[in-house]
């Protein structure tokens, strides 16, 4: 069975029952171990037999019936991060994710995609040209694709993991006003825009409990300016029956001080809204390392 990728342990069952377990490079022999009577274990990440050992007639079963490419190398031959992935599974699992640096939790996301190489080299380059794992998850996807070992399914599986965590952290502010769950709120901004490599504005609606009624990018612009046109925020404040709106952009460049352009547009919106009742509360400016509020700044 070593020569072909293959060991086997013995251990027992939580009702004394043996097991025997088969793991290495079981992919190119899981019809014959299933044939045999083995049942896959996906969280150990091998087959598992219960009762005999079935050494033999697996070796057997294989010497019978080889992998279209021959028996897998002998374990001098294999490279050097074989059984990598199933260790770093496994520690995983048992603690949890902690103390994970952030180059390990890459490789993890990266394995489901990247198949039979190394990934610990991307992860470590990915973090290297975007800075953090933040980056990494808001890069674009034309500048993901400048990694030849990063594919498709990769790019996607690297902004679905953005994009789950930006709506876990809208679930956290909408489960009531938001108004008083202001760090939920500035968190969930931060896992929404703060790595943007341009600039967004977006607007909260609000009902008149202050609770969400939807969160919308109003415009996307280059890497220092976005139009923010104050009649269309209002029309869509009337549209949602919305009474009260929070203003939000980002401000790639890291510096959360506001423009004249910012504050003059801001004042356009309030005085408009003031008109129709519905109440500016606040407009945010949002950074990588940290964000500014005009209301704490006495602009509004």
């Amino acid at each position: 069975m070593a020569a072909a990728g293959l060991y086997l342990d013995e251990r027992t069952d939580p009702d004394g029952t043996p097991e025997f377990c088969v793991s290495g490079d079981t992919h190119p022999y899981r019809r014959i171990l299933r044939g045999q009577g083995g049942r896959w274990d996906k969280l150990e990440r091998m087959w598992v037999f219960r009762g005999g050992d079935p050494a033999s007639a697996l070796t057997h079963a294989i010497e019978e019936n080889p992998p279209a490419g021959g028996l897998a190398e002998g374990a001098a031959e294999r490279p050097h991060y074989w059984g990598h992935r199933d260790r770093l599974r496994k520690r995983f699992l048992e603690n949890d994710g902690g103390g994970f640096p952030d180059y390990e939790l890459l490789e993890l996301i990266l394995f489901q995609c990247v198949p039979r190489i190394d990934v610990k080299p991307l992860a470590k380059d990915l973090l290297a040209r975007f800075g953090s794992l933040g980056g990494v998850v808001a890069a674009d996807t034309q500048r993901l694709a400048e990694f030849d070992a990063l594919n498709l399914a990769g790019i996607a599986q690297i902004k679905a993991i953005r994009e789950l965590a930006r709506r876990l952290a809208l679930e956290e502010i909408g489960r009531g006003p938001v108004l008083s769950s202001w760090d939920k709120l500035t968190g969930y901004l931060k896992t929404a825009m703060a790595h943007e490599g341009t600039e967004q504005f977006r607007v909260l609606f609000l009902n008149a409990k202050n609770g969400l009624i939807a969160d919308e990018v109003q415009h996307s612009g280059t890497v220092n300016h976005t139009p923010a046109y104050p009649r269309e925020v209002i029309k869509r404040a009337l549209d949602l029956g919305a009474t009260a709106v929070i203003l939000v952009h980002n401000h790639p460049s890291g510096d959360p001080t506001p423009s004249r352009a910012d504050i003059a547009m801001t004042r356009e919106i309030a005085e408009a809204g003031d008109k129709l009742d519905i109440q500016l509360h606040d407009h945010i400016i949002v950074t990588k390392h940290g964000q500014s509020s005009f209301r704490d700044m006495g602009l509004l």
